[in-house]
């Protein structure tokens, strides 16, 4: 059975192309993006830039489709359950000085190659990877 999971991958423009924005996570502090549980009552992509803006203060414009997926390992309790995040790009347009989970995560941007050997999910640093050129916004 496939779990799936909506993700926000916040982009801003900058010289020469785009910076992305990582989250640390909350029980590990590793850096991902902001995901979380699609919702009955939103969009895949409304979800999406929900959990942007609790989890990392912004908010933007929400690209209507996925631009990919990537999987991974999420521990709950005794068992290990895989799940599929499906992306979706966020240009940021604001950056709120307060949030709901501020004392919770750290929020950076980095550049392309940063963000690439920041993350640690094989899938999600293929996907920043495979980011060419400026993505349409």
């Amino acid at each position: 059975m496939t779990i799936l999971q909506v993700g926000a991958l916040p982009l801003r423009k900058s010289r020469g192309g785009f910076e992305i924005l990582l989250i640390s996570s909350r029980e590990t502090g590793r850096w991902v993006i902001p995901k979380g549980w699609p919702s009955k009552r939103l969009s895949d992509p409304n979800a999406a830039a929900r959990e942007a803006k609790q989890e990392a203060g912004v908010t933007g414009k929400i690209s209507g489709e996925p631009i990919g997926s990537y999987r991974y390992r999420k521990r709950t309790g005794e068992d290990i359950r895989v799940l599929t995040v499906n992306c979706y790009i966020l240009w940021v347009k604001k950056e709120r000085k307060r949030w709901r989970e501020q004392d919770q995560r750290t929020r950076v941007w980095f550049s392309q190659d940063d963000a690439v050997k920041k993350v640690r999910e094989p899938g999600l640093k293929a996907l920043i990877a495979s980011l060419q050129g400026r993505p349409k916004n």
